[in-house]
């Protein structure tokens, strides 16, 4: 595996000649922000040595690197998650990918299921934490040295400066913006109304599918990492409606703008 990240990683830095100031990566139906960028290079998953390949709709399948704000970042336009079958050592391939590319700043988007009363439909929120519920843990097995140690301070898994500097662009913009912890669960079924009341029993504010194993390889390797969720169900055990996935993407939707306002302007002002 440290062979085919070395060699992907070879291959993107041959095209885009840089070290981008940030990794970016869309979640579920989070896709618009690509358009904010000024391409210089847009690659295909398919054509990237190694690159694994998104198959959930919502997400696409292309790296694209270029301009947001002034700032050089390397966009992943579709993730990919465990539930799709994939090993924890693929879902976090492009993660690795990007430290060796030399980029020091990840951020993650997500869509998420609310449990916190105080949470909308199309809120948005900043991980501030999470709670690792995934079966399989990305670190498990022969430890890679020259990534990071065998055991890993998770103390600050979000970057608390990136935080409040995406909270100075809300305020400025008259946003209203959350901080909550994240779930990780395996999915890929929604959560029953007795499993989204244990989310919230043991501190979680919202849940999903995703984020959490490449949180955790980011900071392996030292990297500062953000987050931010769209709320686009809410659960719990009185709390019974159908979930379904068209929805979850026409809540990102709505939430698109006042995402894009601020992941654009943590990136221009984030130094």
């Amino acid at each position: 595996m440290l062979e085919k990240i070395k060699e992907t990683a070879q291959f993107i830095k041959n095209i885009i000649q840089d070290s981008p100031d940030f990794a970016i990566v869309l979640g579920s139906g989070l896709g618009k922000l690509q358009y904010e960028v000024e391409p210089i290079h847009v690659m295909e998953y398919h054509n990237i040595p190694n690159f694994p390949q998104t198959t959930v709709v919502g997400h696409g399948g292309k790296l694209i690197y270029g301009i947001l704000e002034g700032r050089k970042v390397l966009m992943m336009s579709g993730r990919f998650h465990y539930y799709e079958g994939h090993s924890m050592e693929t879902v976090t391939f492009p993660i690795r990918v990007f430290h060796l590319l030399g980029i020091k700043n990840v951020i993650l988007s997500n869509a998420s299921g609310g449990v916190n009363p105080a949470y909308k439909v199309a809120d948005m929120v900043i991980l501030k934490d999470h709670i690792n519920m995934m079966p399989e843990h990305p670190l498990r097995g022969k430890n890679i040295e020259e990534f990071g140690p065998r055991f890993v301070d998770m103390s600050e898994p979000y970057n608390k400066k990136m935080i409040a500097a995406a909270e100075k662009v809300a305020a400025e913009n008259t946003i209203t913006i959350h901080q909550g912890v994240y779930v990780g669960l395996q999915g890929p079924t929604f959560e029953t109304p007795a499993e989204y009341g244990m989310i919230k029993a043991i501190g979680g504010d919202m849940v999903g599918m995703s984020t959490v194993p490449e949180v955790i390889v980011a900071r392996h390797m030292g990297m500062d990492v953000f987050c931010i969720s769209i709320i686009t169900d809410l659960g719990g055990p009185d709390i019974a409606f159908a979930v379904s996935h068209e929805e979850v993407l026409n809540a990102a939707n709505k939430a698109m703008p006042n995402v894009i306002t601020v992941v654009k302007g943590l990136v221009k002002t984030y130094h």
